[in-house]
């Protein structure tokens, strides 16, 4: 008897923790990889309150003392959980260290201050390069057994940092940033937060590092600096589990260079106006479980990177071993996304179980000539997407920045044929073994876009079983390998499928259906070993002068 009660408290307290949930579930059913088990988190049994250590709820009194007394007591301690109860709660930014689980309990707010002096410049990695930001309101580094839980609410004021551009709002939303302070640009299409931010933007040559001022400068364009809300560097066994993270200065969360990493039953928001304001942006790590989330965000939702150019290969961490399941996307540039900073590679991740709502780009893939990296071995089913104003499944090698759906002054990216061909180096970026399945997409633009380099080829790419209803349909450039198996592709407008410069290619079980006679294109003096449906046809099919005798059967 005895035995038995001991058996049903080892269970009740499995539950409490986590860990029944995260090693009986169907999570790493199905995985096409050898994929270890992920470590979970386990605390000792001290529990504090923020209110303990002096923290007061009116949202107006900073409590990051508060925060960082309560913090201390526990790791003397040993470690346990920090609760944060119902109420505001101002603060600046939060350390975490090892042995802590940050709870914010439902009705609990956490909002970080407003006020830049609170963050100091550090050294950080961000966009894939190291540099020197502001202090995330969020932090770890080197870590071990962390997390951050309940159903609370963790606010970062992004609002305070953010420029907005003004073809991304309505008139009266643009009336009230400019009348909260701040300054318009010159040509009145851009709000900025501060001059410091202002001059910050002017710096920089490109994206977010002001490169055009010395290091001792910095300091008078720290505004500029955006942090991302929560930074986890160099930490193993991590959770998140439970709370709303929103509202992000730059990216929300940032885990780099983890292992034994789970995100699950997290609410990511972020104003879809909000520039870098990525969902969860996954850098160099391992072993990672994400899922059961909700993604609604101003720039790409769940992103695979591992680092940029030099400093990234410098690096060499793949981000890998990764399984992501059952999360839900509405806006995001993309809904999952690799690149386009991935230098360091990633490999082995399984992707399954997810709708995508509106995003952007439904599954996206970008990279660009200097990054270098292999991206391999990547397995996505099981994918709804409706509403997609671009591709459903893009791949982009010539990505530069620009937003999916363009912007004002942007320019629409991609392969311009004829292509010069450039020697293969370290900087040469690989995709290669990347497999779609049940991909169900409906009353979106585009069904798919591969586009390749000349000099590396997209390498076997497989869609199967899977069905497409779109305005536009399928190319095909610079590619070698790509099968589709049993794909319907159902589209309203131009060509149903082009093919440029691309070797065995295998649609002969592709089923075109249009409300025109369906046709195909076939162009590139280096097209080959192409294979086509039976039923398209005479007229339907134009194949090039320069395309070889039998390349196409």
């Amino acid at each position: 008897m005895k035995k038995s009660f001991k058996i049903v408290g080892l269970v009740a307290a499995m539950l409490f923790s986590g860990q029944f949930y995260a090693q009986n579930t169907d999570i790493y059913k199905g995985i096409e990889f050898t994929m270890p088990k992920v470590v979970e988190t386990s605390f000792a049994a001290n529990t504090v309150s923020i209110k303990d250590f002096g923290g007061v709820a009116d949202g107006k009194t900073k409590n990051t003392e508060a925060f960082k007394k309560a913090i201390d007591a526990l790791v003397k301690k040993g470690g346990g959980k920090l609760v944060v109860p119902r109420g505001m709660w101002l603060t600046g930014p939060i350390e975490l260290k090892s042995n802590i689980n940050l709870h914010v309990e439902e009705g609990a707010m956490i909002v970080f201050s407003k006020d830049k002096s609170d963050y100091p410049l550090i050294d950080v990695s961000f966009e894939g390069l190291n540099t020197i930001r502001c202090q995330s309101p969020i932090s770890a580094r080197n870590a071990k057994n962390i997390a951050i839980t309940g159903k609370g609410v963790i606010d970062g004021s992004g609002d305070a940092w953010r420029a907005v551009k003004k073809g991304k709002l309505s008139e009266t939303e643009w009336k009230k940033f400019v009348a909260s302070g701040g300054i318009v640009s010159k040509d009145g299409k851009t709000w900025y937060p501060s001059e410091s931010y202002k001059k910050g933007f002017e710096s920089s040559s490109s994206f977010n590092v002001p490169d055009k001022i010395n290091k001792s400068e910095l300091e008078s364009v720290k505004d500029f600096l955006r942090p991302v809300m929560v930074s986890i560097v160099g930490c193993d066994q991590v959770l998140l589990d439970g709370p709303t993270f929103q509202n992000s200065p730059a990216w929300n969360l940032h885990p780099l260079m983890t292992s034994n990493l789970i995100l699950r039953n997290l609410t990511v928001r972020n104003p879809w106006y909000s520039q870098n304001g990525d969902g969860v942006d996954l850098e160099s790590c391992k072993n990672v479980l994400i899922y059961d989330n909700t993604f609604d965000v101003g720039d790409d939702a769940i992103c695979i990177k591992s680092g940029k150019n030099e400093d990234g290969r410098k690096r060499g961490m793949p981000t890998e071993n990764v399984i992501i399941k059952n999360n839900v996307v509405y806006h995001g540039h993309g809904g999952f996304v690799i690149g386009s900073e991935m230098s360091g590679g990633a490999r082995n991740m399984h992707v399954s179980d997810c709708t995508f709502i509106g995003t952007d780009i439904g599954l996206r893939f970008k990279t660009t000539r200097g990054r270098g990296g292999v991206v391999e071995n990547i397995y996505i089913k099981n994918i709804d997407m409706i509403n997609i104003p671009t591709q459903t499944i893009g791949f982009n090698m010539f990505y530069e920045g620009a937003s999916p759906v363009l912007e004002d002054g942007q320019k629409a990216e991609g392969n311009k044929a004829p292509e010069k061909v450039y020697p293969v180096t370290e900087e040469t970026p690989v995709f290669r073994n990347i497999y779609f399945k049940n991909i169900t997409a409906t009353n979106s633009d585009e069904a798919i876009t591969l586009f390749g380099l000349a000099e590396m080829n997209l390498k076997n790419i497989v869609i199967e079983d899977s069905q497409f209803d779109t305005k536009k349909g399928l190319t095909i450039v610079d590619a070698d390998g790509i099968q589709l198996k049993n794909v319907k592709l159902k589209y309203t407008e131009g060509t149903g499928t082009t093919i440029l410069n691309s070797k065995n290619i295998d649609l002969s079980t592709l089923k075109l259906e249009s409300d025109q006679k369906p046709t195909i294109k076939v162009l590139g003096a280096k097209t080959t070993a192409v294979k086509l449906p039976k039923d398209v046809k005479g007229e339907q099919l134009s194949i090039s002068k320069e395309i070889a005798k039998n390349a196409v059967k």
